[in-house]
């Protein structure tokens, strides 16, 4: 039987209840203008009553006083009036255009609140991974800092590259969109890529949109920044260099492989990336934000053409060294084929240990559940074999994408890195064997 009219009415009114306790409960910062404008209210109520009593009892000099000070009143009361308006407006006109995905204005402000005042974040990576990881963040608290290899030469942004002789875009757009709060039109908008047209066959918009901002704002990183702000995404974009990296790799058989989309294509397996110039800056803004994070997360991605062109950029590797972030590094689910064929956890560790000099984290985020019923892709799921790991905790929880299970699912990525880091925040970094992480399980690896 259907609700009457009178319960739905009642249920109505206990959600308005709940969302008006939202709205007033700490934190939500939209109380302090309330009262502001409220008690500015006051103020010229009080201005106005003292006029109107005093003006039929009293002589006319008295008169004159009595209105000079109370116009003073009511102005000052204006004024906070004033105030409370300016404030409340500033503070809601960012939830504004987020507002249209969270269930009421209120739960908006809280969604601000916790990006404004949440961990401060730092994503290492580029290509699908780092998106996919960005997708799930933004959905949890935080201030989000993406850096971004610069090493892409395949595809629209290789042709960017060597035409414009711009930083490749690529990987940059894909973390615009995965951190926007945009229309779902505007993202498929940044993601559309031309099927036909002569110059234009395989380029996507949104490259071409970034080159074109770039030619607008006269650099790189102003385009990445103004191209982040029309899209209004959830956090920072930055490159890690804005030296334009190549990569070459040494392969076991000896052959020496020249560019990063060559890497994969060659389909051996790596003995040694190289990074060329060997010595580029590292760009001021990444370090800056790597030694302010709170929290670092470093993959999940492509080891050699995703994770370690940014790693071996001598001023991003320190900088992550020096900080006092709690730092994870998420291995993939799954393999890369031509890349990182028959890799276990271990092997990415021994990769990114050999090419950085340590392993430059506290945690290794693993994927528990492995699952090769009825598996039909090339690429294979990466195992944790239980080789030792002194540097770090090794985490176990279930993160594939039950759909794709060879990449990541976004919210099931974002809550494992979140419980770690409160975690390790809590017992600051305490050398145990065994801790409790929710469903899974982290076990300290030593020697």
């Amino acid at each position: 039987m259907g609700k009457s009219s009178a319960e739905k009415r009642q249920a109505t009114s206990r959600l308005d209840l709940r969302y008006f306790v939202l709205l007033l409960k700490p934190g939500v910062r939209i109380k302090r203008w309330l009262l502001i404008g409220g008690l500015g209210l006051l103020v010229v109520a009080f201005g106005l009553a003292y006029l109107v009593r005093y003006f039929i009892d009293l002589p006319g000099s008295s008169l004159l006083i009595t209105y000079l000070v109370s116009s003073l009143v009511v102005i000052a009361g204006i004024t906070l009036v004033g105030i409370g308006v300016v404030g409340l407006f500033s503070r809601l006109y960012p939830v504004l255009r987020r507002a249209r995905r969270a269930p009421s204005l209120p739960q908006a402000l809280y969604q601000l609140d916790r990006q404004e005042h949440g961990p401060r974040i730092v994503a290492i990576g580029g290509g699908t991974g780092l998106s996919t990881l960005l997708r799930g963040l933004k959905e949890h608290q935080g201030q989000i800092t993406a850096i971004v290899t610069v090493a892409d030469d395949g595809g629209s942004s290789g042709r960017l590259r060597r035409e414009m002789g711009i930083l490749p875009p690529g990987d940059f757009r894909n973390c615009i969109v995965a951190l926007s709060d945009e229309e779902p039109l505007m993202q498929r908008l940044f993601q559309y890529r031309f099927s036909v047209g002569s110059g234009l066959e395989g380029h996507s918009f949104g490259n071409l949109f970034i080159v074109a901002m770039s030619a607008v704002t006269g650099s790189f990183e102003k385009a990445i920044h103004e191209s982040s702000r029309i899209l209004a995404t959830r956090g920072r974009i930055l490159p890690s260099t804005l030296t334009s990296l190549s990569l070459s790799a040494g392969m076991k058989d000896g052959s020496l492989v020249l560019g990063e989309s060559n890497i994969t294509q060659y389909g051996g397996r790596i003995k040694r990336l190289y990074v060329d110039p060997p010595d580029a800056p590292a760009y001021s803004e990444a370090v800056e934000a790597i030694l302010q994070a709170q929290l670092i997360v470093i993959g999940p991605g492509s080891i050699y053409t995703s994770i370690l062109p940014n790693l071996m950029v001598s001023g991003i590797r320190d900088a992550v060294a020096r900080s006092a972030a709690v730092k994870i590094f998420v291995c993939n689910v799954a393999t890369q084929p031509g890349e990182t064929d028959g890799y276990g956890v271990a092997d990415h560790i021994e990769a990114m240990r050999q090419h950085t000099g340590s392993l430059p984290v506290s945690y290794v985020l693993v994927n528990r559940r492995v699952s090769t019923k009825d598996w039909s892709f090339p690429a294979q799921p990466v195992v944790w074999d239980r080789k030792l790991i002194k540097e770090a905790e090794v985490v176990e929880e279930d993160l594939a994408d039950e759909s794709f299970p060879i990449h990541h699912d976004p919210m099931k990525l974002a809550e494992a890195l979140m419980k770690i880091y409160y975690n390790g925040a809590r017992t600051n970094h305490r050398k145990q064997q065994a801790v409790p992480s929710g469903s899974g399980t982290v076990e300290r690896i030593v020697e």
